[in-house]
C-alpha cells in the first residue's frame, strides 16, 4: 500500500530509516536507574544536617535527649572526625560547619597571633616549672581513682553476653574509631579489660580561646566491678594513646554506624516455646533482642543456643530500623525492664554455664509502649512499674 492509495506515509524502507525516523527517541533504550553509592548516602545524610542549621539556626547536639537530633549531632561528630569525609561533603557545606581552624604550626605562630596580649605573663602564673609532671593514663595513682561499683550486680550479666559474643563471633573486636563513637550502650577495651558505656552525662560548655568546648561526663563500668566519672574527651584520649578497641558487631564498620539512611537492623519480641516448667511455667516471659540479618534467621537455631534457652521460639513482633542503632534501642529497653529481667542458668552445648541476658517478664503491649515511647523521647518521664506490669509516669 503507498501513501496515494489512503493517505498514509509509507512504511520505512528500512530499519535504519525507522531509526532516523524516530525523532520523539521512542526507541531509545530506557535508563538503568543508578545504584545508590555510599557517597550518595553520606551527602544525603549531611544535607539532613544542613536542612536542620538551616531551620534551628544552630548545630544538632549529639548528647541531647531529643532522639532525631542527637541521631544527627552523633553523624556530624563522626563527620568532624574522619578527613576524607570532610573533604567530600566540603561542596555542600553551606554553614561553614566542616571548617576546623588549623592550630598554629609553632610557639612564635602562636606568639604573634595573640593581639590582645591574652598570654603575656608578669604575674608568673604561666610558670609551669613547679607542677608535677603528667602521669600517664594507665599509672597507679590514676587507676587509684576508680571506685567500687555499688551495683555491679546489674551490669555483670552484660560483660558475661559480651564475652560469649565474642567467643561465638557475633562480635569482634576493631580498632576504636574515635570520640563519636563513645556512646551510651558501647563496649570498649582499654588495657586488657572490658568496659561498658552506662551513661553519659548532660553536655556542659566552657569557652576556650573564644570558642564553647562540650565536655560530657561518664558513667564508665570496668568488668573488675569498678567505675569512673571520667570525662568523654579524656576516655578517647585514653583510647588513642593505648591502642583501646571497640566491640562491634561481625560484618559492620564502627566508622559507618552513622552513614546515611540506611536499614540498621531489627529489634524484636519472642516467646520461648521451652517445654522447661522453670520456662513455660512463667507468664509474659519475653526476649527482646535485635539483629543485623532478618529476625527468622536469627533463630533459626534458637534450639541449640542458650541465648535463646536452648529451645525453638516464637517472633511476636518485628520493627525495622532505619538510620538509628537497632542496638541502642535495645540497651534502653533493656535498662526500662531491668527489675524483670530472667534469672536463670542455662548449659550451653560444651557443658558450660550460660546465663541469657534478653529475656524479662513483661507483657508484649508494654514493650511495644515503651518502644514507642523511646522514639518519641517520652520516655525519659516514665519508669517501669512491678507491681502494676506497666510504665507510669515518674514522681515529680
Amino acid at each position: 500500500m503507498t501513501e496515494h492509495d489512503d493517505g498514509l506515509e509509507a512504511a520505512p524502507a528500512s530499519l535504519q530509516e525507522l531509526i532516523d525516523n524516530d525523532l520523539d527517541g521512542l526507541l531509545d533504550a530506557p535508563e538503568k536507574p543508578r545504584k545508590t553509592t555510599s557517597a550518595d548516602r553520606l551527602q544525603r545524610a549531611f544535607l539532613e544536617i544542613v536542612d536542620f542549621r538551616r531551620a534551628q539556626g544552630r548545630l544538632p547536639s549529639s548528647t541531647t535527649r531529643d532522639i532525631a537530633e542527637r541521631r544527627l549531632g552523633a553523624r556530624l561528630d563522626g563527620i568532624l572526625a574522619d578527613d576524607a569525609k570532610l573533604e567530600e561533603l566540603k561542596p555542600l557545606d553551606e554553614f561553614g560547619m566542616l571548617e576546623i581552624e588549623a592550630a598554629p604550626s609553632s610557639l612564635e605562630d602562636l606568639l604573634s597571633e595573640d593581639l590582645d596580649d591574652l598570654l603575656g605573663d608578669e604575674s608568673g602564673l604561666l610558670d609551669v616549672s613547679d607542677l608535677p609532671v603528667r602521669r600517664s593514663a594507665d599509672a597507679p595513682e590514676s587507676v587509684a581513682k576508680r571506685e567500687k561499683a555499688e551495683d555491679f550486680d546489674k551490669f555483670e550479666h552484660l560483660f558475661k553476653a559480651k564475652h560469649a559474643e565474642l567467643a561465638d563471633g557475633t562480635y569482634a573486636l576493631a580498632r576504636f574509631p574515635g570520640v563519636q563513637s563513645i556512646e551510651e550502650g558501647n563496649f570498649f577495651v582499654l588495657n586488657g579489660v572490658m568496659l561498658f558505656i552506662a551513661e553519659v552525662g548532660e553536655t556542659t560548655y566552657r569557652e576556650v580561646g573564644g570558642k564553647q568546648e562540650q565536655k560530657q561526663r561518664l558513667r564508665v563500668i570496668f568488668e573488675n566491678g569498678t567505675e569512673s566519672r571520667l570525662y568523654r574527651q579524656s576516655l578517647s584520649i585514653r583510647l588513642h594513646e593505648q591502642d583501646g578497641l571497640i566491640l562491634a558487631r561481625t560484618g559492620l564498620d564502627p566508622n559507618e554506624i552513622l552513614d546515611g539512611d540506611a536499614e540498621s537492623g531489627y529489634v524484636y519480641v519472642l516467646q520461648s516455646l521451652s517445654d522447661d516448667p522453670a520456662v513455660s511455667g512463667l507468664k509474659d516471659l519475653h526476649k527482646i533482642g535485635f539483629s543485623t540479618t532478618s529476625v527468622e534467621q536469627r533463630v533459626k537455631n534458637a534450639e541449640k543456643s542458650p541465648t535463646y534457652l536452648m529451645a525453638p521460639v516464637k517472633i511476636l513482633a518485628t520493627y525495622k530500623l532505619y538510620n538509628m542503632r537497632a542496638s541502642w534501642l535495645e540497651h534502653l529497653l533493656h535498662r526500662v525492664f531491668a527489675e524483670v529481667r530472667l534469672d536463670i542458668t542455662q548449659i550451653d552445648r560444651k557443658g558450660r554455664d550460660y546465663d541469657p541476658s534478653e529475656w524479662f517478664v513483661v507483657p508484649l503491649p508494654t514493650i511495644n509502649q515503651a518502644i514507642s515511647m523511646i522514639m518519641s523521647g517520652e520516655i525519659t518521664d516514665y519508669v517501669f512499674d512491678r507491681a502494676q506490669q506497666r510504665l507510669v509516669q515518674r514522681d515529680g
